[in-house]
């Protein structure tokens, strides 16, 4: 049977969105994507759980847990509804041993959770980092897979060209989390957990396709293969 993989959304004023390349990804990884609703209800989180055999957290807005620094123009903080339903899903599925995948928002998202914190605004807060947003002029650059990591072995090589569409960037790392990917200027750009089961990029794989498919596919791989507890 196909993994499950089920997916947080963005909220704007009252209505649930999502980004349709997300959807594509996981099918054409081979897993059957299920939107999620917004909400921080354990009990409808706790109901709906069993649908579920793995979660991805996508993109978004601001993240303003465990941030450092104030927020730079443009770069709104996340509605609480919104934030409060991602702790909730991300929670539930770490308890019970669901992989998670987070991209950009998601992965600083993960990294909060786990006690980590963030700089409000990279370029502003960090010495010597390049432009990482695309608003402010930023296309793309290499990253360095970490020797021994699992991102490395998912994607075969020790480097690859990524998007970079964030204000935001890891500053200190969560528990049980390594660093797997760096930029050129030494920003972290993806991380996994000692688990084996949490990763999070920095960057935009849905947007990149192969060879940054293999993401999902391995992602989807180990849901299908690693029962929840």
């Amino acid at each position: 049977m196909p993994a499950r993989i089920g997916l947080t959304t963005s909220f704007e004023n009252g209505t649930q969105q999502l980004d349709r390349r997300y959807v594509t990804a996981i099918e054409e990884a081979g897993g059957q994507p299920l939107l999620l609703p917004t909400t921080a209800d354990t009990s409808t989180v706790d109901g709906l759980l069993d649908l579920l055999d793995g979660l991805v957290v996508p993109g978004g807005p601001a993240v303003v847990e465990g941030c450092t620094g104030s927020l730079p123009k443009g770069l709104a903080p996340p509605s609480e509804q919104r934030a409060a339903a991602d702790r909730c899903w991300m929670r539930r599925c770490w308890r019970t041993g669901r992989p998670i995948l987070g991209i950009c928002y998601g992965m600083q998202q993960l990294n909060a959770l786990a006690g980590g914190t963030l700089y409000a605004d990279v370029e502003a807060d960090r010495e010597e980092t390049l432009t990482h947003s695309h608003a402010r002029g930023g296309t793309s650059h290499t990253i360095s897979l970490a020797a021994g990591s699992q991102l490395r072995r998912w994607l075969g090589t020790d480097a690859l060209v990524v998007n970079t569409r964030h204000f935001q960037a890891l500053a200190t790392l969560g528990d049980g989390f390594s660093v797997a990917a760096t930029a050129p200027d030494g920003v972290v750009e993806a991380i996994e957990h000692e688990t084996g089961r949490l990763w999070g990029v920095q960057f935009h794989p849905e947007r990149l396709g192969p060879p940054a498919a293999r993401i999902f596919r391995a992602f989807v791989q180990q849901a299908a293969s690693s029962p929840p507890a």
